[in-house]
This record gives C-alpha cells, structure tokens and sequence, in this order.
C-alpha cells in the first residue's frame, strides 16, 4: 500500500490520465477498420491479400508517423504534438463518414488512420517524463493500457454498422469521443518540468547508431507488433476459418484483445518487480508455445483460449519492452519511444500481409502461424545474447548513476 501511494505522489496523475485516455481514444479509431472490414467486404469485394493489406495499412501509416510525432514530442513537448495528433486523426474519420466512394479513397483513409496510431511518441512520453525511473513500468504499463481502445472497436464497431446500416456511420460516431478526450486533454495535461530542451535532427542521428536501439526496435516489433497484427486480423481469421458472422468473429477478436490489453501494465510492474529481461524472456516463450498451438487450428473455444494466452503474452511484452527502454533512453525517450514504436507498428503491418498472403497460397492458416511462432523463439534467443552484453556496459554504467532499481539489477547480477 505504501508503494502504491508512493506511486501516485512521484508523478502527475492528471497527466497520466491523460495519457491514458489519449492513447485510448487513439486506439479505438487506429483498428477501425479490423472488425469493420469484414462489413466493408459486403461493398468492396476483396481477396484474401487484399483484406490484410487494408487492415495493414493503417499501422503502415502510424509506423512512418510515430517518428514524426516523436521528434515533434522532443521539439515542442507532448503536450502540443497530443493535441494536433488528435486535431489530425478527425480528418479521416470525417472523410470516411461523409466522402469515400471507392476502394482507393478507403486505402488513403487507412493510411491517414496512422495518425491517431503515431499518439504513441506523444501519450508515452508525456507520463513517463513525470516518474522516477523506478516507477518507469507502472507509469508506462498504465498509459500504454490505453491499447485496451482495440477492445472498444472490436466490441462495438460491427454493432453500431449493423444498427445504422452501414459501416460509415461508424466513423462519424467515432468523433464524439475523440472531441470529448481532446477537450479534457487540453484541460488537465502538462508537460513535464523535466521536458529535455530541442535537439537538432543531426543529434538524434546517434540515437540510431547505437546498437540498443535496433535491438528495442526488434524486441517490440515482435511485442507490439504481433499485438496489433492480430487485432486487425483475427475478425477476419475467425470470419475466414470459423465461418462466424462480421458480429460473432468481432467478439471473438475481443475476447482475446482484452487480453493483450490488461496485461500491459502488469507486464510493466512485474518488470519493475524482477526486470524487463526476465519477464520479456518468460513472454516470449509462453508466445511461441501457444502460437504453435494455434498452428494446428483446433476447434473454436480451444483456439480462443490458446490466442488468448497468446495475446496476454504479447501485451505484457509491450510493458516490459517499455520497462527497460526509458531507463537506457531518459534524455531521448521521444525520438527513441518513435523510432521503436515504428517498428512495432511495422511488425504490426507485417503480420496480416503474413497470414493473408500465407493463406492465400496455401489455403491453411498453419504456416503463417508456425512462422509467428518461430519469431517468438527467435526473440528468446536475442534476449539471452542481449543479457550478456548490457551486464557488460549498460548494467554497470546505470548502477554507478543508481539509475536501475534493485530488482533489475539482481536481474543482472543473477
């Protein structure tokens, strides 16, 4: 209890919030077009490469825009780059309500959906510049819970088409809350005193040639991209294997995104607990057996239970990714929360066009799920090469400036 109220005191909660909701509110409208194209099928027939490639392209987007909005989180704070991301994120929804009329237009909304996916560089930063680094996986774990607005869409966005007759009305529903969210935002966020001053776009050029860097980028790829890539792709899978309706095959979805959804931030303070190292090496193995499993395609409520434990795996992976990354980052934390988050929203873009091209040739979904699988191991092992390395250098630089807790350095000292 003590700690707990520890917590709350060493930071900003209103700020937290409002990262929280943001990143929510953002979420929700990112994967729109997951549970929705199963609808939009109904009016733009497409192939099996063609569905992934729609629901991929709005991660695409936000892969590209986070380091946009991550360098623009540095320059003029998180605060001011939340709010034109949300200010942004309202164009296409209002052209997707009112204007589309072909597939093409429905490609570019999806790409313009990104924007509200790049609020990433932005909500992460804007709480984690407000706590002490050994409150860095809880204050993180709690903002990036807002990937728990996947649960809303694929709850509620089928429903609401079914119930308004057609799939655009969705879109001008979602205005309201992005409204109400950016109204409260204004009000009750603030940059952190602690905001580190502007850098030059030349300086965050070192950024990426440190080895951390790429190996971070790889780590949450897997994470937060296997994460995103399925919640844009399950609807269609279950649609697809199961023969469940545009409704049935969203629920489905839900069940198993509220999973990855919840354990993000249990995934951030079990790492402040025993280390990010630990847990990512946990994650990553319970990932790869249950996605082996999913493999064999097994009947309905058993593959269910398995993506479940899968995605569960997953989100707590963001957490724990985003445990360590602040402690190597601090003074860069929004280039580089940009530059990892991009390649998560790129592994997120990767995973449909993976399943649906896999499918499409194949006529089975086991390959491409014995290859999701084979990455998960693949992360084991660059975590235990990993370990060794960051004993050698980051461990002992970061226990001189008593920058890691205690936990995590046991981690290492294990």
């Amino acid at each position: 209890m003590k700690e707990g109220t520890t917590f709350w005191k060493s930071g900003h909660k209103p700020s937290l919030f409002s990262a929280f909701f943001y990143f929510d509110i953002s979420f929700m409208i990112w994967v729109l077009l997951g549970p929705l194209s199963v609808i939009m099928m109904e009016d733009y027939p497409m192939t099996a490469s063609q569905k992934a490639n729609l629901v991929a392209l709005p991660v695409l987007g936000g892969s590209v825009l986070r380091l946009v909005l991550g360098f623009l989180t540095d320059y003029i704070g998180p605060k001011r780059t939340g709010q034109l991301g949300m200010l942004l994120t309202m164009v296409p929804l209002i052209w997707g309500w009112r204007f589309v009329d072909s597939l093409g237009e429905l490609h570019v909304i999806a790409l313009l959906l990104g924007i509200a996916g790049a609020s990433f560089s932005a909500a992460l930063p804007l709480a984690s510049r407000w706590y002490p680094p050994q409150y860095q996986g809880l204050a993180m774990g709690i903002a990036g819970a807002g990937n728990s607005g996947t649960v809303l869409s694929t709850l509620f966005a089928n429903r609401l088409a079914q119930h308004f007759g057609g799939w655009e009305a969705v879109f001008g529903i979602a205005l309201i809350p992005i409204v109400i969210v950016f109204i409260f935002f204004s009000i009750f966020a603030k940059d952190s005193p602690n905001q580190p001053a502007p850098k030059k776009l030349s300086e965050y050029g070192s950024v990426l040639k440190q080895k951390d860097t790429w190996l971070f980028c790889w780590l949450y790829c897997v994470t937060f991209g296997g994460f995103v890539g399925l919640t844009n792709y399950l609807t269609i899978f279950f649609h697809t294997q199961y023969n469940l309706s545009a409704v049935h095959a969203a629920d489905f979805t839900t069940v198993c995104v509220i999973a990855g959804s919840l354990f993000r931030p249990v995934g951030g303070y079990l790492s402040d607990r025993i280390g990010g190292v630990r847990m990512l090496l946990i994650l990553y193995t319970g990932a790869a057996i249950m996605l082996a499993c999913v493999s064999s395609l097994p009947p309905l409520y058993v593959i269910s239970i398995l993506l479940f434990a899968g995605m569960m795996c997953l989100g707590a992976g963001n957490g724990s990714v985003f445990q360590l990354v602040p402690q190597r980052f601090r003074d860069e934390i929004g280039i580089v929360t940009g530059i990892v988050g991009a390649a998560g929203g790129f592994g997120g873009y990767l995973l449909p066009l993976v399943l649906g091209g896999l499918y499409e040739s194949t006529g089975s979904y086991t390959p491409g799920f014995l290859i999701l699988s084979g990455v998960a191991v693949a992360s084991v092992l660059v975590v235990l090469a990993a370990k060794g390395q960051w004993k050698k250098t980051w461990f002992a630089a970061s226990s001189a400036k008593k920058l890691i807790t205690d936990p995590v350095n046991a981690e290492f000292k294990s």
